[in-house]
């Protein structure tokens, strides 16, 4: 049984108040944890480990939003073990990656300078001379990177310059 005096993911008392999650559920969320769940709110990794015990919830809605967080938190090595060990049945785990996050929806595309969609290995050119921090060198205009890597921000992709692996900006290149 959940109460309702304290806050489902963490469980403190600062003004508990009820959180939707949609399409028809709510939880109660302290003033601390309020913010955070804000899609592009910034999230502190030490106040999640409480979702260490959230995600196991009995509340299917606590669950959801457990999940969606850990996710958020990825980056942490204790949040991706936390996901791998979690288990939810298929129905929750469709509601948790669908819907309420902003997250829900097509990943953004990674464009060229030309607005063209660029993807896991294609050929690119450079359309100015950038300066290579920590390479000692220029990569010049009009050199062609091929079999390029997307990163998980569509604004920089990875490839090799010069034999040396290097993070290029997606607005500098244009498909080859």
């Amino acid at each position: 049984m959940t109460r309702t005096d304290t806050c489902h993911l963490c469980g403190g008392a600062d003004s508990p108040a009820a959180h939707d999650v949609p399409p028809d559920a709510s939880i109660i969320v302290c003033a601390t944890c309020r913010p955070q769940l804000e899609p592009d709110a910034a999230l502190d990794p030490k106040h999640w480990y409480c979702l260490q015990d959230s995600i196991w919830s009995e509340t299917p809605a606590v669950q959801v939003v457990s999940y969606r967080l850990l996710k958020r938190l990825a980056d942490e090595t204790w949040a991706r073990d936390l996901l791998d060990q979690a288990y939810l049945d298929d129905g929750l785990l469709e509601w948790a990656q669908s819907t309420g996050d902003g997250h829900d929806s097509a990943p953004p595309v990674t464009v060229d300078s030309n607005g063209a969609p660029l993807r896991d290995g294609d050929s690119v050119t450079l359309i100015k001379d950038l300066d290579v921090k920590g390479g000692g060198f220029t990569a010049k205009r009009g050199t062609t990177v091929k079999n390029i890597r997307l990163t998980d921000d569509p604004r920089y992709v990875e490839g090799k310059v010069n034999k040396v692996a290097i993070v290029l900006v997606a607005a500098f290149l244009k498909r080859a």
